[in-house]
């Protein structure tokens, strides 16, 4: 059954009476109106959730009587006439309505025209709430409850004011590059550039001159003056992602631009200054380095001014539930849907070992939420994601290949029992085992306390 109340705004109770009928037998409330002013009055006492209108309504009976109406409408609006008038069909829609229906009315095509926009409708309110939603949960980008989270996030809030150096440290994929864009986006530079620099992936030899610029003619293939990324980031943050692998020379250079505020391109005679604030990230051990020779004490403790640590997700499993619904809010507000997580695999999705961290959840979410069928991820998009053929989604770990082949067996056939309400024949069938062989397997891996269900 269905519980949307529509409104029928139409000068021929005959023809009213008729259209509610059938809205009727489909199971919606119907109210009727036969002028604007009535549909007026209706609309401000209950909550509608469709409006059916005919255009030629008293008392000018004109179309411009049931147009003036549509703009006025927060409910989608259908608009009817006995004349099948192209033109005002375009005008109607221009002005607000979602969908047109010529009379003499056909009962199914009516069915299906209302399901569609009132479906349409309730899309676009859950989208909305998606946005507003996702515009309160970026603050900081920042998305989880653990005690590292909430001490980052106060951390940040203290520091993002100053222009005090901070550094980063973590594993890969744990979100340092978002925790340097809320340092710059709550500091008084935010209306200024953010400059991102991967120390790790640019060559050694094109590191200098992407950083510092250079002049015409300093080396071949130098036909015009480029600026460089600092230079850029003047008034701004300077993000160097992972400095731990940035080479020794340069970070001789570095260290005179944060000690005198200045540098020469290269080519360049010309001293250019530059008022930056910087923010560095690593996956490395800096502390380990320096005393190893790799990198320069001096740069160490200059670029260290406050340190952040993040926390692999193994660290902090309190946040998965929440990140899980965050990059899934993203998806459907980037790609104009409406998908959710069945229980069972979200509980799996909560679970499981998480080895590439926040990045790797990230993109595991948004690659169900595309291979979903319908509006729901399940088990089996689960299933083909980290068994079918996306090889590339393999992770090996340091376990023998038994040891995987085992938890991996364990993982499918708990699935498979979930799935099934604990049914072991069907979850045998889903599986493609015979019950006998599902049984033998749960008895080796120690499964056997799972309930079944008949």
């Amino acid at each position: 059954m269905n519980d949307e109340h529509i409104l029928v705004v139409d000068d021929e109770p005959a023809f009213c009476e008729l259209c509610k009928l059938w809205l009727v037998q489909q199971g919606y409330t119907v109210s009727v109106a036969s002028d604007t002013e009535q549909a007026r009055q209706i609309l401000v006492k209950q909550t509608i959730g469709l409006i059916l209108l005919d255009l030629a309504l008293p008392p000018s009976f004109t179309p411009e009587e049931g147009l003036q109406l549509i703009p006025e409408c927060e409910a989608p609006v259908i608009v009817m006439t006995g004349h099948a008038d192209r033109e005002l069909a375009l005008t109607a829609i221009k002005n607000g309505a979602w969908d047109f229906l010529a009379k003499p009315i056909d009962p199914d095509m009516l069915a299906i025209v209302v399901k569609r926009a009132l479906v349409k409708h309730e899309l676009e309110l859950q989208l909305s709430q998606l946005r507003q939603q996702l515009v309160q949960d970026d603050d900081m980008g920042l998305v989880g409850v653990s005690e590292n989270i909430q001490s980052t996030r106060q951390l940040i809030s203290r520091i993002a004011p100053t222009d005090v150096p901070v550094l980063i440290t973590g594993p890969s994929g744990t979100g340092k590059e978002i925790i340097a864009k809320a340092i710059h986006q709550h500091s008084s530079r935010k209306s200024q550039s953010f400059i991102s620099v991967h120390c790790g992936a640019i060559p050694a030899d094109l590191l200098e001159s992407e950083l510092f610029g250079y002049k015409k003619g300093a080396f071949t293939g130098a036909d015009k003056d480029r600026v460089g990324l600092i230079a850029l980031a003047d008034n701004g943050t300077l993000f160097l992602d992972e400095i731990g692998e940035m080479p020794s020379a340069m970070q001789v250079k570095l260290l005179r631009v944060l000690q005198e505020g200045s540098f020469y391109p290269v080519g360049g005679r010309d001293l250019v200054k530059v008022n930056i604030r910087i923010v560095s990230a690593t996956n490395r051990d800096l502390l380990g380095a320096v005393a190893a020779g790799h990198f320069r004490d001096d740069l160490f403790y200059r670029i260290k001014g406050i340190t952040i640590q993040t926390l692999s997700l193994l660290q902090r499993k309190q946040d998965i539930p929440a990140l899980i619904q965050h990059f899934l809010l993203r998806y459907n507000v980037k790609n104009q849907t409406v998908i959710t997580i069945r229980a069972d695999a979200f509980a799996w999705l909560t679970n499981n070992q998480w080895k590439g961290n926040v990045r790797e959840l990230k993109n595991t979410i948004e690659s169900l939420a595309a291979i979903a069928q319908g509006q729901q991820v399940t088990t089996d998009e689960i299933s083909f994601l980290f068994t079918g053929n996306e090889t590339m989604l393999v992770e090996l770990s340091d376990e023998s290949l038994e040891q995987q082949v085992k938890q991996l067996e364990i993982r499918l056939i708990t699935a498979a029992l979930e799935q099934c309400n604990g049914n072991r024949t069907h979850a045998a069938q889903k599986l493609k085992l015979s019950r006998q062989g599902l049984l033998k397997k749960m008895e080796r891996y120690g499964l056997n306390t799972l309930r079944e269900q008949s």
